[in-house]
């Protein structure tokens, strides 16, 4: 009986160890929050909506999106950078995790300051119009700017979201005068966009199919180096007047800096095998985005060059969040 005890007793002991192997294989003992710097309706939201039941499945545990939207993903992503890292905090980021590095200091680095577990998808956005703006074409668009200098309303997800920028960067390129309006989310931004109360928008095709279905939006043209499969009919920007202008976005998932790498690891593991399901790259690829699978020390590199080729665009355009030059 003396020997059972103390065997409880240390085995209690192993597992009470913080970071060790035990206590990752105890991981994880209660619900997991995945924090979306977005509010509801974008994208990045539908990846973490994705990703979230299928990791509860494979962890046991529930796992909970939590939207906290605002500044452009500085505010939800500010929050999972100052979370506890024991891999219950997580963040589901997108391209404006390599974009506001460039246009502003931080209280987080954005590498730094995260445990990376790995880049998700990537897509290409699409130029959109209300149905009641008198341009169908990006060439007619840029003709309608330049009759109405700094009368058209081009709205954002944010400043510094990857809709804000590839708006800015069309812009630039195209050598109009727009009036940037910044939202919460891209989910606000849509609704004013239906309603006619701004004129141009930067939104993922997975979000403006079902309005273009129903004809409250005309499509541009889409942000990619050639035409999205989901709209066969979309010509590209770059081939509607534009030449050059490219930019496509990313989602990824990470925690807090100091995770336990046993804990980590998992993660990594665990993500990988939804991403890379066939089911999953199915419900991706019908939204227009393709899995992108990078592990940690990948997708390191790819913020990385993310940050540079960010910072070339910024600096060429000459795009600051105030949308002046």
């Amino acid at each position: 009986m003396l020997r059972t005890s103390g065997s409880i007793v240390a085995m209690l002991a192993v597992f009470a160890l913080p970071g060790g192997a035990t206590a990752a294989d105890a991981y994880p003992s209660r619900p997991i929050r995945i924090i979306v710097p977005f509010a509801p309706g974008g994208g990045t939201d539908m990846v973490a909506r994705v990703i979230a039941p299928r990791l509860s499945e494979r962890l046991g545990r529930s796992v909970v999106v939590d939207n906290r939207g605002g500044a452009g993903a500085i505010i939800g992503t500010a929050m999972a950078a100052k979370a506890t890292p024991d891999g219950y905090t997580l963040l589901v980021c997108d391209t404006a995790h390599t974009i506001q590095p460039v246009l502003q200091p931080l209280e987080y680095d954005p590498v730094k300051s995260f445990a990376l577990i790995a880049s998700l998808v990537k897509g290409d956005s699409v130029l959109v119009v209300p149905s009641s703006v008198a341009a169908g074409t990006v060439r007619e668009f840029i003709a309608l700017a330049k009759q109405k200098p700094g009368q058209l309303i081009a709205g954002t997800a944010g400043a510094g979201s990857s809709g804000h920028m590839s708006l800015e960067l069309f812009r630039v390129m195209a050598g109009i005068d727009v009036t940037m309006a910044h939202y919460k989310g891209a989910g606000a931004a849509t609704i004013d966009l239906l309603a006619g109360q701004i004129h141009l928008s930067s939104i993922t095709i997975q979000a403006a199919v079902p309005h273009m279905k129903s004809g409250r939006i005309k499509a541009l043209g889409s942000s990619g180096d050639k035409r999205n499969p989901v709209l066969p009919d979309v010509p590209t920007v770059a081939e509607s007047g534009v030449p050059g202008y490219y930019t496509t976005g990313w989602r990824g998932i990470m925690g807090p800096a100091g995770m336990p790498a046993a804990i980590q690891a998992r993660l990594a593991q665990e993500v990988k095998a939804i991403v890379t399901s066939d089911e999953v790259r199915s419900h991706f690829a019908k939204n227009a985005m393709d899995v992108d699978y990078r592990d940690p020390r990948e997708f390191a590199v790819y913020i990385n060059d993310e940050i540079k080729r960010w910072s070339g665009v910024v600096q060429k355009a000459g795009i600051r969040l105030d949308g002046k030059q």
